[in-house]
C-alpha cells in the first residue's frame, strides 16, 4: 500500500472512516488517498479530525457513485479501490427499491466501468451475509454487485483484479442495532423479533483489518469469506442490560431468523483455509492452481457445505459480547 493511490468509497462511513484510520498508521508512505462520498458534512467532520494539513496524502473528494463522470475525474491515477458505499437499511430498501438498485447496482457497475477506464490495478468491493439467498431488496441488490465484480475480473484481464469481502453484521456500526438498543436502554425493555434469531458478528476493527488484507493478499474473481462467530440476539440484550426485559414484537419485512454466508450450492466452488472461507469464480484447474500456490493450506469444503449463523461452531457469550460493546463505544 505504500506508494500507492489508494481511493475508498463512502469514505465517510463508518467503515470508510476507520479503515483510513487504518492505512494512514499502518503505512506512512501512501502516495495520495482519496475520501469519495456524497455527504459534504460528514466530509466536513471528518477533515477536521483527519486533515489534509496533518496528513499530506489526504484528499477529499464530494461525489456519488451514481456520477459516472465524476467518478472518473476521481479514479485518475488511482492504484486500489475500496468500495463501501452503499444503501444499506432492509426496511428502506423495501419501500425505496430503485433508489437502492440505482446505488447498489448500477453505482456497483459505473465503479468497474470506471476502474477499467482509469487502469485502476485493484478493487476490493464490501459485501454482506445479507446478499446470500436474498429475501430482501438490500441483499438482492448487493447480490447482483457480488456478481458483477466477480463477472469484472473474468473480462478485464490479468493486469486487473476484482475482488470481494463479504461479512456479517458490524457491530456498532451506523443503522445496527446496538445504537438502538443503548438509546431505548432506559425504558427497561428492549424488542426482540425472535427468541431464536442469530448474527454473525464481527467488530469494526476486524472488518478493517480482514478487508486490508484482501487489498494485498486478493488474487481476483473471488469472494472472501472470513469465519467470525455468531451471536443470539437475547444475548446481545443481556449484554447490553442484563436487567432489562425482552418483548417479542415479530420479523421486520425483509428479515431472516438466520443467516447465511455460503449455501450448499456455493460449496462446489468453495475453499477454506484457517482463517477465510473463498468462493472461487470457476472451478478450472488453473484458478485452483493459482490459489493454492497463493495460500498452501487451502482445502476444499465438504459437499452441501453451508455457513449459516444458526449453526456456526462458535457463538459469542454475553461476557464475550458485552466487552466487544464497550470497546465499540469507547472509539
Amino acid at each position: 500500500m505504500n506508494g500507492k493511490s489508494i481511493l475508498i468509497t463512502g469514505g465517510t462511513g463508518s467503515f470508510g472512516k476507520q479503515f483510513t484510520i487504518y492505512l494512514l498508521k499502518k503505512y506512512r508512505n501512501i502516495k495520495k488517498l482519496v475520501i469519495y462520498s456524497r455527504d459534504e458534512l460528514k466530509q466536513f467532520e471528518m477533515s477536521n479530525i483527519l486533515s489534509e494539513k496533518k496528513y499530506r496524502c489526504l484528499r477529499y473528494f464530494l461525489g456519488d457513485v451514481r456520477d459516472f463522470s465524476r467518478l472518473k475525474r476521481a479514479l485518475k491515477n488511482i492504484d486500489i479501490v475500496i468500495h463501501a458505499a452503499a444503501l444499506k437499511q432492509v426496511p428502506m430498501a423495501e419501500y425505496n427499491p430503485i433508489e437502492f438498485i440505482k446505488t447498489n447496482v448500477i453505482g456497483a457497475q459505473n465503479i468497474i466501468e470506471a476502474c477499467l477506464d482509469s487502469n485502476v490495478k485493484k478493487v476490493v468491493a464490501l459485501s454482506t451475509d445479507k446478499a446470500t439467498a436474498p429475501i430482501n431488496l438490500y441483499g438482492a441488490t448487493k447480490l447482483c454487485s457480488d456478481k458483477l465484480f466477480v463477472a469484472a475480473d473474468n473480462y478485464s484481464g490479468i493486469d486487473y483484479k476484482f475482488s470481494v469481502v463479504k461479512y456479517g453484521n458490524v457491530l456498532g456500526s451506523r443503522g445496527s442495532v446496538i445504537p438502538y438498543f443503548k438509546k431505548i436502554e432506559k425504558t427497561g425493555t428492549f424488542p426482540i423479533t425472535s427468541k431464536e434469531m442469530t448474527r454473525f458478528s464481527i467488530s469494526l476493527d476486524e472488518a478493517v483489518k480482514n478487508v486490508g488484507w484482501a487489498c494485498k493478499n486478493s488474487l481476483g474473481g473471488e469472494i472472501i469469506v472470513p469465519k467470525i462467530p455468531s451471536y443470539r440476539l437475547i444475548d446481545l440484550a443481556k449484554a447490553i442490560n442484563q436487567n432489562n426485559k425482552w418483548k417479542v414484537v415479530g420479523l421486520r419485512k425483509g428479515e431472516k431468523i438466520h443467516e447465511e454466508m455460503i449455501t450448499s450450492g456455493d460449496s462446489i466452488s468453495t475453499y477454506e483455509t484457517r482463517k477465510f472461507y473463498f468462493i472461487l469464480a470457476d472451478n478450472r484447474n488453473t484458478t485452483i492452481k493459482k490459489f493454492k500456490k497463493k495460500f498452501p493450506d487451502l482445502r476444499k469444503v465438504s459437499k452441501n457445505f453451508t455457513y449459516n449463523s444458526g449453526d456456526n461452531n462458535k457463538f459469542l457469550t454475553v461476557s464475550q459480547l458485552r466487552g466487544m460493546i464497550k470497546n465499540e463505544i469507547l472509539k
